[in-house]
């Protein structure tokens, strides 16, 4: 009662999504008729379903539940996944494209949309069954289930070869146990994508359903950071996995690396949204703000901000398009993913803090949206590969030195 009570308060007294994307070389030139019919379809839902009430899930840290139909509506979970699955069947520019408006939205409810999409939805399809992928991809793509995935362990971030999670073969079934933490839509997930070593120390993939016995999702609390996204645990303790619900299709780290390749690739798009938005609150903000009888955009030290955030977006966008075509072709290599998304996400953070001044003290307030960018930028600085390990991994792929070592 009392987050309905809150939205409508805030639908009331919500300002006006006046948001505009900056496009300062032209970029729009280079997409194509369905690339901004997408778009635009996205844009309009974000601006009528998100900014409304963004600021008060964010604010009472809650997930917004009601938005999945919408995300599954608008083609968010599972853009490259094929119609026949329930999939979009769309380019990935057009996948960046939506990741990129969503984010700008809230990282909070991107982060919902990559992993349905990136973590959960690919990897059925790239690993699963063809039982698998009929089984669950029809309704994860409209919403119906929702997924996690679990990789990250208490002990083993950046170091996931070294998860302790296990699985035992028990003839009929595999016996599961371990801990995952650190996991987007946990608490509410029907489904979760698990890593798991078995008796070799191949890592495999398999699907574990709410409701197994000695499965639990306990919910991290107290987060200042992807306040609007759920996030808990997954806890095995002696939980039973049909073979079935094995994939068949993948062993070793190559499976879970190419699911994270996925979720990156979004990442560098939808970073990227944020930072557009904090642009644009700056700019509109910096022209209405009076101090000394004129607007502040007038001084010097605020053009020369409001300058230097425009070419660093603008960079971004030129990068993550150039991606996009090379991941429709096939040739996008991991390590030039990594390089997108750290330097989307650094480039958002820098402009995040950046447009926190020119607002002054206002920057702090839910009034506007740039404290609350700030604060989620800080997790996606650190979730699918750290800042420091992608600069590794640009390191080692110039190299061909591994640090890592």
């Amino acid at each position: 009662m009392t987050t309905l009570m809150n939205d409508k308060k805030s639908q009331k007294s919500a300002k006006k999504d006046l948001y505009e994307a900056p496009d300062y070389y032209q970029v729009d030139d280079l997409l194509t008729d369905e690339h901004k019919l997408v778009r635009s379809s996205v844009r309009d839902w974000v601006k009528r379903e998100v900014s409304p009430i963004i600021e008060s899930y964010a604010q009472s840290a809650e997930f917004p539940k009601q938005l999945i139909r919408g995300l599954g509506e608008i083609g968010a979970f599972g853009p490259t996944i094929p119609t026949k699955y329930g999939g979009a069947g769309l380019d990935y520019i057009s996948y960046g494209l939506i990741m990129q408006e969503i984010e700008r939205g809230d990282s909070g409810i991107r982060s919902t949309a990559s992993v349905q999409g990136s973590l959960v939805m690919y990897p059925i399809y790239a690993y699963g069954s063809e039982e698998q992928k009929q089984k669950y991809l029809p309704q994860l793509a409209s919403g119906q289930l929702m997924g996690c995935f679990g990789l990250t362990e208490p002990d083993f971030g950046s170091n996931p070869i070294g998860m302790v999670t296990n699985i035992k073969d028990k003839g009929g079934y595999y016996l599961l146990n371990g801990a995952k933490m650190w996991i987007s839509n946990a608490p509410f997930a029907d489904i979760a994508v698990v890593w798991a070593k078995d008796e070799q120390g191949d890592i495999r993939g398999l699907i574990v359903e709410r409701g197994m016995k000695g499965f639990s999702t306990p919910e991290t609390h107290d987060k200042w950071s992807l306040r609007a996204s759920a996030t808990g645990e997954l806890v095995f303790d002696q939980v039973k996995i049909p073979k079935e619900n094995v994939f068949p299709g993948v062993k070793g780290l190559k499976g879970p690396l190419g699911c994270l390749n996925q979720a990156r690739y979004g990442i560098a798009w939808g970073a990227l949204g944020a930072a557009m938005d904090c642009y644009d609150t700056a700019l509109r903000y910096s022209k209405e703000r009076v101090q000394f009888d004129r607007p502040i955009g007038g001084f010097q030290l605020q053009q020369k901000k409001l300058a230097e955030m425009i070419t660093e977006i603008t960079k971004g966008q030129l990068l993550v398009w150039r991606l996009g075509v090379l991941r429709n072709e096939n040739k996008a290599t991991p390590a030039q993913i990594s390089m997108a998304k750290r330097n989307s996400v650094e480039t958002a953070l820098i402009i995040a803090r950046e447009a926190r001044q020119i607002l002054g003290g206002m920057g702090i307030t839910g009034e506007f949206p740039i404290m609350r960018h700030m604060m989620n930028l800080e997790s996606v600085v650190t979730y699918e590969g750290t800042h420091d390990i992608h600069l590794l991994i640009t390191g080692m792929d110039v190299t061909g030195l591994n640090a890592f070592k």
